[in-house]
């Protein structure tokens, strides 16, 4: 009896660690975010451009809506340009080969000589494309 109970008590604490681990997917995701936010923060074009979408929509908290190839250009240009970034209390859904991404947008943006705090929260969708994930859709929005 007592070694049924041990039995049974290791699988339940072995199916509660496999369920609270992220998927390997989830964590592929993940990485991709973290990638985007230190090539945003680096001004590291190359890894923006391999990290998003032809067919991007990249949507800003004011409204203004851009392509890939403006918001890269605003990165490239400084007109975009950040002292800190950081996205906060990430969470993430897969359905396919689609991931919805939702986190707290933290920066110190540059703004000219000014350092403007930021906080906004963000929404992208991500797609597996030729294996890799690609930002496809970001909105942010005032909260």
């Amino acid at each position: 009896m007592t070694k049924t109970r041990l039995l049974i008590g290791f699988l339940c604490a072995l199916n509660s660690y496999a369920m609270a681990a992220p998927a390997p997917a989830e964590q592929d995701v993940a990485q991709a975010v973290d990638h985007l936010t230190q090539a945003m923060l680096h001004k590291n074009i190359p890894e923006l451009s391999a990290l998003t979408a032809d067919n991007l929509t990249y949507g800003h908290s004011s409204g203004k809506i851009q392509d890939k190839k403006a918001f890269i250009a605003d990165i490239e240009t400084g007109k975009s340009a950040f002292k800190t970034l950081e996205m906060q209390n990430q969470t993430i859904t897969l359905s396919g080969d689609t991931a919805l991404v939702r986190h707290h947008f933290s920066a110190q943006a540059i703004k000219g000589t000014e350092i403007v705090p930021t906080e906004i929260e963000n929404f992208q969708i991500w797609q597996k494309q030729a294996g890799r994930w690609l930002l496809v859709g970001r909105q942010a929005y005032k909260f």
